[in-house]
């Protein structure tokens, strides 16, 4: 019969053999130049945002140059050598939809230089699934006009909200995602930080964003390129990342009173640039911008040749959860 001691000894060490759990993403899919052409489907659609534009299919794109892919970049972009007939289409631009969808315990990570910028502009990275808004809507990289940080926001069905106080270096706009309410604003959250968005973002270089997935929160980082605090695996684009080396991201939207689960499905990834419409043209007045904002965008083309965006590439991730060697009992014990 072993001892007391002996005893105590055998249960602490039993408590020591539990397997550790290593937890991980790991890259299922990367678009690279290319890859946005085969991974992507051109959205020659009416645009459900009611901008002043003219969404192309693939081979217009192509011919009009309003995309390309190299090595390691992918463009996309909107007109800007011609001016606009008033009572016909609006500026020809490109949307472009995931072929795959992705949800729950997902990251992704947005390698951008380049950002479309100025007057009229209305630029969008964002995740949805139908129907709207019911599957839910993830806004990532959003904006309008000379909008000067980048927006972050939720959309939703009735019965979402966010907690006031939460874990984020963002500034919480609204905390209601209903899109059927204060005008489909969503739970917005932004960025305070200048390199964010448009023209300070695209003269840095651009950075980096990422969004995380899980059935518990939705978390969103950035990164400007020039920051010292980028994480290794983020930056070279790694196999495997792990979110929680990431420190506190900018947007934080946990389940406390949101059921990420039931609110929001698996999403496609949607890349897009359109011009005035719902937000973007609502706001006009107070943007600081010439003229009203159709004039604008009718008449001023070469006010869009940096309306671009330059994609170094997307990595997505899945999540993965390994056991690590269990911890032997001496044998002396």
């Amino acid at each position: 019969m072993p001892s007391f001691t002996s005893a105590i000894s055998v249960a602490l060490f039993a408590s020591l053999i539990s397997p550790a759990v290593s937890v991980s993403y790991s890259q299922s899919d990367s678009y690279v130049g290319s890859q946005f052409n085969s991974g992507f489907s051109y959205q020659a659609i009416s645009d459900p945002t009611n901008g002043r534009v003219n969404y192309v299919d693939g081979a217009a794109a192509a011919s009009q140059n309003l995309t390309y892919a190299s090595d390691d970049t992918f463009i996309l972009r909107a007109d800007y050598t011609n001016v606009l007939d008033p009572a016909g289409a609006g500026r020809d631009s490109v949307r472009i939809q995931s072929n795959k969808q992705y949800g729950s315990n997902t990251v992704m990570v947005f390698n951008m230089r380049h950002m479309p910028q100025g007057c009229g502009t209305w630029p969008a990275v964002w995740t949805v699934a139908v129907p709207w808004p019911t599957m839910g809507e993830i806004d990532i990289v959003e904006g309008v006009n000379n909008q000067a940080f980048n927006q972050a926001t939720l959309h939703s069905s009735e019965g979402c909200t966010m907690p006031d106080s939460r874990d984020e270096t963002g500034i919480s706009l609204t905390t209601d995602c209903n899109a059927a309410v204060n005008g489909n604003s969503g739970c917005g959250v932004q960025i305070p930080d200048t390199l964010s968005y448009g023209s300070p973002f695209n003269n840095n270089g651009g950075g980096w964003y990422a969004v995380e997935r899980t059935d518990a929160f939705i978390k969103i980082w950035f990164w400007p390129r020039n920051s010292n605090n980028v994480p290794t695996d983020v930056q070279n684009g790694d196999l495997n990342v792990n979110t929680d080396a990431w420190g506190t991201p900018f947007a934080n939207f946990p389940n406390t009173s949101c059921s990420i689960t039931d609110r929001f499905a698996a999403h496609n990834i949607i890349i897009n640039l359109t011009f005035c419409g719902d937000w973007a043209g609502n706001v006009y007045s107070t943007s600081n911008c010439p003229s009203s904002c159709i004039d604008f965008v009718n008449n001023n083309p070469a006010a869009f040749a940096d309306a671009y965006f330059d994609f170094a590439w997307i990595k997505v991730y899945g999540y993965t959860v390994s056991l690590l060697s269990f911890m032997p009992i001496p044998e002396n014990v």
